[in-house]
């Protein structure tokens, strides 16, 4: 009932799980993830103790073809059940049962794991490693997007579609880098799950992105009465001119924390250019 992609960047560390169904809710059941220990897709007729089981033995030391098969070994209902482990040694395992519904199946590769059941076709699978592949050094996030849409494309789910979610961990990410949760995201509802997440994908993006400093604008008087009229527009009542001062910042503080994009300020007379953009758009 399910399409998945499960995937780890060896360059940040992240570990990822990406996935659609036409099922309710769907990311509250298949994905599980531990940053600095690897990810998990449970699916088919779910077995729920895959995740955190799976999780243990990848804390363990075990490779996931090692843990998979001791979790299948393990489960007399192994015919009816699909998984999919990556670690953070670039280990990879998919297994798909005997009795899963057709079409099922999943490729593995390096890092990457991919699979899924009640499918349009083999299609679906093949694609969505075409788009892993084709978007190798981009942002995990990416890339695990990359190869949903794209096996949303070829068919998805043969029974139609209902729910998506994506969700990436790192080692001290997460909401003032307390939760290691880079990305939670699901729409458990709607016409068109897949590209809804997007959209919310990008909203994220926006908020809780970072831009180097490097990139950040230096606020000359010319930009700060940019700034000025834009948040006069907004409503405030700031009518000072000329260069960044105190007043000029607190005022902008106040619209950032309203926007909900904290996460991208800094005191001083240099803005993040998402947070420029988004002001004077």
């Amino acid at each position: 009932m399910t399409f998945s992609i499960v995937g780890f960047d060896p360059e940040t560390g992240d570990v990822g799980v990406a996935v659609a169904s036409k099922f309710p809710a769907v990311g509250a059941v298949v994905p599980w993830l531990e940053a600095g220990v690897g990810a998990v897709a449970t699916q088919s007729f779910v077995n729920a103790r895959y995740g955190p089981d799976g999780l243990d033995l990848l804390r363990s030391g075990e490779d996931p073809t090692t843990a998979c098969g001791m979790l299948t070994a393990a489960d007399d209902q192994r015919a009816v059940r699909q998984l999919g482990m990556v670690d953070c040694h670039g280990g990879a395992a998919t297994f798909t049962g005997d009795e899963c519904l057709d079409w099922a199946g999943g490729v593995v590769g390096t890092g990457v794991a991919i699979q899924g059941n009640i499918l349009a076709g083999p299609q679906v699978v093949a694609a969505m490693e075409e788009a892993w592949l084709a978007t190798a050094g981009a942002p995990l996030l990416e890339r695990l997007m990359a190869a949903l849409l794209a096996g949303d494309l070829a068919g998805g789910d043969r029974r139609g579609r209902q729910s998506a979610s994506v969700h990436v961990k790192r080692k001290g990410a997460g909401y003032g880098g307390a939760t290691d949760q880079l990305v939670d995201l699901r729409v458990d509802d709607h016409v068109d799950p897949v590209p809804e997440l997007q959209r919310l994908i990008d909203i994220h993006t926006m908020l809780f992105g970072s831009t180097p400093e490097s990139e950040w604008v230096v606020v000359d008087e010319v930009i700060a009465e940019k700034i000025r009229a834009a948040l006069r527009a907004e409503g405030t009542t700031i009518a000072a001119a000329g260069a960044w001062d105190d007043l000029l910042e607190a005022t902008l503080l106040s619209w950032v924390i309203n926007e909900n994009l904290d996460e991208r300020w800094s005191s001083g007379d240099r803005i993040d250019p998402v947070v420029l953009n988004h002001l004077l758009r």
